[in-house]
């Protein structure tokens, strides 16, 4: 995340975006439901082919506003704010969570395990898959989004309050700024939404309710 975001030329956010995304990827694969089960690789193989597709889109958006930037001039400090300053960091967080429903995506197209309330599995949801990957990839989001957006601000109102009349202070204290928010952000991340998701009766397909009068279901999000 730090070394991302201290990047100034396209071809090195390039990279460092693609590694990113690509251990952000890993890190959805591993923590993610383990319902769907695979049938001679193929589960396996689609999962690794819609993740690596999902790199390096993400990799290659997210090094657009730099490489727009380099190759155009830009004059204008408006415009200059816009691209280097206020862009990256909705596009981080909306690459972040096109990762997450790319490499998950087999949780709502094959569904998740949904329990009663003593823990017992009742049946197999598509909904259910949907709304975890779907809370997962918009906690993610939050995550790097505001990760990179928030340091930004407050290190343009440091500039302008001139707390650092040395520049070279600002690089370390950038950094400083990116792995505090980093750190706070993370728990706020984690909890908006229970790793152990809700859904309710209504909202379960009918083939599970026929088997069931519980009213209340829950299930595996991930993280």
């Amino acid at each position: 995340v730090i070394v991302s975001s201290v990047q100034r030329h396209a071809k090195h956010s390039l990279f460092w975006q693609f590694v990113f995304h690509t251990y952000t990827t890993a890190f959805t694969l591993v923590n993610g439901n383990a319902t769907p089960k695979a049938e001679e690789y193929s589960l396996q193989q689609k999962q690794l082919f819609l993740g690596l597709g999902a790199i390096s889109y993400s990799a290659c958006v997210g090094a657009l506003p730099l490489a727009f930037a380099n190759r155009y001039v830009l004059k204008s400090s408006l415009m200059q704010l816009v691209v280097r300053k206020l862009l990256p960091a909705p596009l981080l967080g909306l690459t972040s969570a096109f990762t997450v429903a790319m490499v998950r995506s087999p949780e709502f197209d094959n569904g998740i395990e949904v329990m009663d309330r003593n823990g017992k599995v009742v049946g197999v949801s598509k909904k259910a898959g949907e709304k975890a990957v779907m809370e997962t990839a918009l906690s993610r989001a939050v995550l790097f989004g505001t990760t990179f957006f928030l340091p930004e601000v407050l290190m343009y109102f440091v500039q302008r309050a001139r707390f650092f009349k040395n520049p070279r202070t600002l690089g370390p204290v950038r950094m400083l700024v990116i792995m505090s928010v980093l750190a706070g952000m993370l728990p706020v991340s984690f909890s908006m939404f229970s790793q152990c998701g809700e859904i309710k009766r209504a909202d379960l397909e009918p083939e599970i309710l026929s088997s069931t009068e519980e009213t209340e279901f829950f299930y595996n999000r991930g993280i």
